[in-house]
């Protein structure tokens, strides 16, 4: 798949590693700093998303947005794969339910999603069907780069980095053949840049596995204009093996 990103920004939560480590399956490791996990919630606006074998005129433009757990998945060699576990997908038309939740494991639901700019002002607001994923935040892009939110747990910049979602990979549990599902991206240009933001409903940590919990935002990052894109998954077995 192909498409071009005129927006994205990735809002980055920290919470205590023992809240996260349930949800991540056989397999697969949670990414940690310190004593936290991270869940990156995502907002893209993407143009022209299409098969890669089509041209750009034949794509459609979609919001979307996803919440995903920081992990590491380990090769029999040795290397490993930093990505991001699927939580949960939203996006804004049923072409895409229909048609990524035929091509892909991101089980996308559908919402209703909009987005606007004005000057330097980037909003996103998500209605969910049932409630567990609304959204509304404003960025500034202007503020660029901007320090780290009050209370993040990263040292610095350079740290709160290397949790600017997306990742080079994403991954998925397959259950019925204990397989772990790997996506890798590529893109062009990539450079985020740390943004101040002021998120004004996030429902997502309210329920299931986080209710109870204080989810602390740790970084918000933000890059656009760019093409982005994902190869097809392999599936591999949860020593890393490819099958």
């Amino acid at each position: 798949m192909r498409t071009h990103f005129a927006h994205s920004l990735v809002l980055t939560y920290a919470l205590p590693a023992e809240v996260l480590r349930p949800l991540v399956p056989p397999g697969l490791d949670l990414e940690t700093y310190g004593e936290h996990g991270f869940v990156a919630v995502a907002l893209v606006d993407t143009r022209a998303l299409r098969p890669a074998a089509l041209p750009a005129r034949l794509g459609s433009d979609y919001l979307l947005t996803g919440y995903r757990v920081f992990t590491r998945f380990r090769t029999p060699g040795g290397r490993v794969m930093r990505g991001l576990r699927i939580l949960r997908s939203d996006t804004d038309r049923r072409l895409m339910v229909f048609g990524g939740n035929l091509l892909t494991r991101y089980n996308y639901r559908l919402a209703r999603i909009g987005t606007r700019t004005e000057g330097d002002a980037l909003e996103f607001r998500v209605v969910s069907r049932d409630g567990r994923a609304d959204l509304q935040v404003r960025a500034d892009l202007g503020s660029a780069p901007a320090p780290l939110p009050a209370g993040s747990p990263f040292a610095d910049a350079r740290a709160a980095r290397r949790f600017a979602g997306p990742l080079p990979y994403t991954f998925e549990y397959e259950p019925q053949t204990r397989s772990i599902i790997v996506i890798k991206a590529f893109r062009a240009h990539w450079d985020p840049q740390p943004v101040s933001v002021d998120v004004g409903r996030l429902t997502f940590f309210d329920h299931g596995p986080f209710a109870g919990a204080r989810p602390v935002l740790a970084n918000a990052f933000h890059v656009a204009d760019l093409e982005y894109g994902w190869e097809r998954g392999l599936r591999r077995n949860q020593r890393g093996g490819v099958r």
